[in-house]
């Protein structure tokens, strides 16, 4: 039994659950089962119902009336959809942020966690650094609101760019590549010109990627 500790335990289960999610062990679609993980964490249904919901308030996983709890999934029109609302709201984010002074050190310290787990082939850690990547990208904006929005958005664009950077480690394109897209973003933003910062945007959000 891979039992948890009571410290905190809607935490530790919602970072084991998630963990499976992304990580490809639990596909899109799937469904989890109460008693399946009560049993396996040696937890309560409580804390598990709770981890659970807020889980779906990320966009992990669905509740569907009278049929239990399953992993999310995403039509391509969704993604669609995502992608189209998470560009038009970095649009705006850099336009209100530049030009100005911008302090960069957040979206430094995640692109060099980025690239960390990129060489270790860390698919979790490496969708982890490429979420707080984007927040700080919006964060720089100063506009609270706007970051609230976005965050919703980048949330349930999770399970496809981690899909996709699975896809990337394992047949097409070397963990780097991905690292350097990022890169090359982060370095337009730092010339501080709204210009080369959007226009670099723009070739940023690929949807064939985990852009």
């Amino acid at each position: 039994m891979d039992e948890l500790q009571p410290a905190s335990l809607v935490e530790l289960v919602m970072e084991r659950v998630r963990a499976d999610i992304l990580s490809g062990e639990l596909g899109p679609g799937d469904r989890l089962i109460e008693e399946q993980l009560t049993t396996r964490f040696g937890i309560s249904r409580a804390p598990l119902r709770e981890a659970l919901r807020l889980l779906g308030q990320q966009g992990l996983v669905e509740h569907l009336p009278r049929r239990g709890v399953r992993v999310a999934e995403l039509s391509s029109h969704d993604v669609d959809e995502l992608f189209g609302l998470r560009d038009v709201l970095e649009r705006y984010a850099v336009e209100q942020a530049l030009p100005g002074p911008v302090v960069l050190a957040d979206l430094a310290g995640a692109l060099e966690e980025m690239d960390g787990a990129a060489a270790e082939g860390d698919v979790l850690a490496e969708n982890d650094a490429h979420h707080r990547f984007h927040l700080a990208l919006v964060a720089l904006s100063g506009h609270r609101q706007l970051v609230l929005a976005y965050e919703p958005v980048i949330l349930k664009l999770q399970l496809y760019m981690a899909a996709n950077l699975r896809l990337e480690a394992e047949v097409l394109r070397a963990p780097s590549e991905g690292v350097a897209r990022h890169r090359r973003l982060y370095e337009a933003l730092a010339t501080g010109d709204p210009a080369v910062a959007l226009a670099a945007l723009a070739s940023h959000g690929a949807r064939t990627y985990a852009g």
